[in-house]
């Protein structure tokens, strides 16, 4: 399906309502639960190293990391949080649309409707005043640049800010299957640490199996993921080339493209920010469009938008 040039208006005009919500008591709630975030996958992550070192690792460890990284970072947070749900590139069945919202769940970056909603508000205000989590925002500062990315990689979730769903995704709030997910949220972070921990038991018919697949498929998957994503909000904003003069400073890196599942294509994905296909060069590597694309072949993907030559060509012209 071709890219159309009209994008549809997913949120409230912020003159009806504010971008923010100041509640004391949800805003410390917000603070606890981003350090807990933080902090408990790196603590994993620390032990499981430990252990590698101690009594090495094995070819399960990885694979139990390898295929939830896979499912959370490239199904769940690619396709499903972003590139469905955020930016209704694609169409897909109900049921595959719920498995996507759960995987996205899975990776612990918050309840769907807020990753949703912070990442709307992230493009209405990019790197300007309003955006959640914009490295460029202290230039000109002493220190400002690393100040800028601590802020945009970990800081802007320590400051407790919430964003207001209702102006950036009303549309999700009104679909009674996503919010119910949404309110399930730790549940289905729990589901992401017991399933591969359940599978490490299996596989390896062990009790320390279990514990190595909730250590490496579960706590180490998380810190991968949850630092390849945040990588988007900093080191993508700062480094990398730049195809479409785009109003903000996005930048495509080649390095965290495939850790990313193409995410890290990120001035095309600004440039274009409805389609389903970040990587617009044929050697763009962008798991998240394959991932789209087999669902098309299969019959459970429809009305996938991408920008045509034509588009793409006009864009660079404009530059």
């Amino acid at each position: 399906m071709q890219l159309n040039n009209q994008s549809p208006s997913l949120f409230t005009s912020t003159k009806e309502a504010k971008i923010t919500i100041k509640n004391d008591y949800l805003q410390t709630i917000q603070k606890r639960f981003a350090a807990a975030t933080i902090i408990i996958p790196l603590i994993g992550t620390l032990i499981a190293l430990k252990f590698a070192w101690d009594f090495g690792i094995s070819l399960m460890e990885l694979e139990l990391l390898l295929v939830f990284w896979f499912l959370t970072m490239v199904g769940g947070v690619t396709v499903g949080n972003h590139r469905l749900l955020s930016h209704c590139a694609f169409k897909t069945h109900p049921y595959i649309r719920v498995a996507l919202a759960i995987l996205g769940s899975m990776a612990a970056q918050g309840p769907v409707i807020n990753w949703v909603s912070n990442h709307r508000r992230h493009h209405q205000y990019s790197d300007q005043i309003g955006d959640t989590h914009s490295p460029n925002l202290y230039q000109g500062e002493s220190w400002g640049k690393l100040r800028g990315m601590w802020h945009s990689h970990i800081g802007w979730m320590l400051s407790g800010e919430l964003t207001n769903s209702t102006v950036f995704a009303k549309d999700l709030l009104q679909d009674s299957v996503i919010t119910k997910i949404n309110q399930q949220y730790l549940a289905f972070v729990f589901l992401g640490l017991l399933i591969p921990a359940m599978l490490g038991g299996l596989l390896s018919g062990t009790w320390i199996g279990i514990w190595q697949g909730f250590l490496w498929g579960g706590l180490v998957r998380i810190f991968v993921v949850h630092h390849l994503t945040w990588s988007l909000n900093s080191i993508v904003h700062l480094y990398g080339s730049r195809s479409f003069n785009t109003s903000e400073k996005s930048t495509n890196n080649v390095w965290l493209a495939i850790p990313t599942g193409g995410e890290a294509w990120h001035n095309n994905h600004h440039a274009f920010p409805n389609s389903a296909k970040f990587g617009l060069q044929w050697w763009q590597v962008d798991l998240g469009c394959w991932f789209i694309r087999t669902l098309e072949v299969l019959g459970l993907a429809w009305d996938v938008k991408v920008p045509t030559l034509g588009m793409i060509e006009a864009k660079k012209t404009a530059n």
